[in-house]
């Protein structure tokens, strides 16, 4: 049970965030989309120049043949661009083929005119004048071609067939006619697998399309024309699956082709608009709406024009009535705000009466203000004085207290050594031990012993008020300059020495004698161990006093 909600759990995850993904994926296409429009003059300045350097070729070819090769890039340049001249195109080079008197030349020059006749909604002209080529003089290279527009033709018919029975005629010519395209061309090819496609989507297997398409797209590097066909395709598998936030996707990157590619002859950015009609997004719907019917009408395309004129109208008129609403919510705004405008002068006009007088009181809350700082500030300074000394007497207290009582303790130790040290002379004068008593006054061992049991004890009780020094001490030093005692709880000469700086007795000769060294010898190692401080030399002594501070103050 436990495993089946975990499953259900991730699957609602996995759904969530490629819903999310798909969502910014969209939003960063239609940015990409604006900044193309926004730049279109540059993507037409392109074209045009493409343009002139053909019609230069043209101008100079060597011969007829080359002529017409030229002119047949300039047609291809022109078809989506401007059917006008794509069709004087398509005369012109009627006339050097059959100059020529090349028969495959000829019905190459008649396709492109049928083909710019189709895309002007000349269904029948175009019918007539492909059946005046003979199919044997079509050579095999184009007759793929051949069949592309015929598709074309009958497919544009039966979309706009007014009764079923020739509905169902023309349905069947283009079927016939798109097997013939995917027979004549490489499997492999662009035209095959957009035929492939098209003919998955009309017989219910659009995911098959998607998955062909998409393939396709990954594995082939494409142009930008290439793309948006692409594109447009994959959009309207994804229609047939119900899929809108994918078709979005696909129609946004085909309208973003096409408009690179700078044709003006194309159906993505139309159905995008009415999309986004859809959607409430009436502005960039009447925009792009307004850029296709711009477009169709320069090239001429009146098939393009007819089908944008069915749809404009209503996005149109919804538009002009949102313009029309804000205008009117402009106007109420602009007079309540014009109102509020009146109220708010009065109020600031009774507000700056107030001002003044609040700024007179202010002045002198200000002068009261400043002198009671003043108070304020002698006082903390008084009361941090007090803490300072309140502190200093609390630790000098304590440590009072402690050497005092460790004092006493030394002192009956002391005793009762200097009375068994007497009773042991006492002892050797009974048994007249001269000798022995001789020795035993020379001796300074028990000096020695007594010394090391003082420094020990020393070291015990500062390290019981200051447990911490060592480390501390440690912390002022540069890290490779650390003092380590040999034992733990005890401390070396120059701990000591700092020991008894801590404890305020920072006179070099007082510290000799405690110590019982030369007055040298502590200058020495003073200057050493200032030597080593990581920080100001000459501040290591008064960072030292400070060790411990914090604990005594609590």
């Amino acid at each position: 049970m436990r495993l089946k909600i975990l499953i259900l759990s991730l699957c609602f995850l996995y759904v969530g965030v490629s819903s999310a993904y798909e969502k910014v994926s969209t939003d960063s296409l239609m940015k990409q989309l604006d900044e193309v429009i926004a730049n279109r003059s540059v993507y037409l300045g392109q074209k045009e120049l493409r343009l002139r350097e053909l019609r230069i070729e043209c101008d100079n070819a060597a011969d007829d043949r080359s002529c017409f090769d030229a002119l047949n890039h300039l047609y291809d340049e022109y078809h989506s661009f401007n059917a006008d001249s794509a069709y004087n195109i398509s005369k012109r080079q009627e006339a050097i083929a059959k100059r020529v008197g090349d028969p495959c030349l000829v019905a190459q020059a008649r396709m492109n005119r049928a083909s710019i006749l189709s895309a002007t909604g000349m269904y029948h002209e175009t019918i007539d004048l492909l059946d005046s080529i003979k199919i044997e003089e079509i050579p095999q290279y184009l007759q793929p071609y051949y069949f592309h527009i015929k598709r074309t033709v009958y497919g544009r018919l039966a979309d706009f067939a007014a009764f079923g029975s020739e509905r169902e005629t023309y349905t069947r010519l283009t079927n016939m006619y798109r097997d013939s395209i995917m027979d004549a061309n490489d499997q492999s090819s662009l035209a095959h697998i957009i035929t492939k496609a098209d003919y998955l989507n009309v017989n219910g297997q659009p995911q098959d399309a998607v998955k062909l398409l998409v393939k396709f797209m990954t594995d082939n590097n494409l142009s930008e024309h290439e793309k948006a066909i692409c594109a447009w395709t994959l959009s309207e598998s994804y229609a047939r699956l119900g899929d809108k936030e994918k078709r979005k996707e696909q129609l946004l990157i085909s309208s973003i082709s096409d408009l690179r590619s700078s044709v003006r002859e194309y159906m993505s950015l139309r159905e995008l608009a009415l999309l986004l009609y859809e959607e409430g997004d009436l502005g960039r719907a009447h925009k792009f709406m307004s850029i296709a019917i711009d477009d169709a009408t320069k090239c001429n395309a009146r098939q393009r024009i007819v089908e944008l004129n069915d749809s404009f109208p209503k996005i149109n008129s919804i538009y002009v009535d949102t313009v029309e609403r804000q205008k009117d919510s402009l106007k109420r705004t602009i007079w309540i705000i014009t109102l509020l405008s009146l109220i708010l002068l009065v109020l600031i006009f009774l507000m700056r009466k107030q001002m003044l007088k609040t700024a007179k009181a202010r002045q002198e809350i200000e002068v009261a203000y400043r002198q009671l700082n003043e108070v304020t500030e002698e006082l903390r300074k008084s009361n941090e004085s007090l803490c300072e000394a309140n502190n200093s007497i609390a630790e000098i207290s304590e440590l009072k207290e402690v050497y005092i009582g460790r004092y006493m303790d030394q002192c009956l130790i002391y005793i009762d050594k200097l009375d068994s040290y007497r009773k042991s002379i006492g002892k050797l004068l009974s048994s007249n031990k001269v000798d022995d008593l001789k020795k035993l006054v020379k001796s300074t061992s028990m000096i020695d012993d007594d010394l090391k049991a003082f420094y020990e004890q020393f070291d015990k009780t500062f390290l019981s008020l200051f447990p911490t020094f060592v480390e501390d001490f440690n912390h002022l030093l540069l890290p490779e300059e650390a003092i380590v005692p040999k034992r733990v709880g005890s401390l070396n000469t120059e701990l000591r020495i700092f020991a008894l700086i801590r404890l305020g007795i920072t006179d070099s000769d007082s510290i000799a004698k405690f110590l019982r060294y030369s007055l040298t010898t502590i200058y020495n190692y003073r200057t050493k161990v200032r030597n080593k401080a990581a920080g100001d030399r000459g501040r290591l002594e008064a960072e030292v006093m400070k060790i411990g501070r914090s604990r005594h103050i609590e």
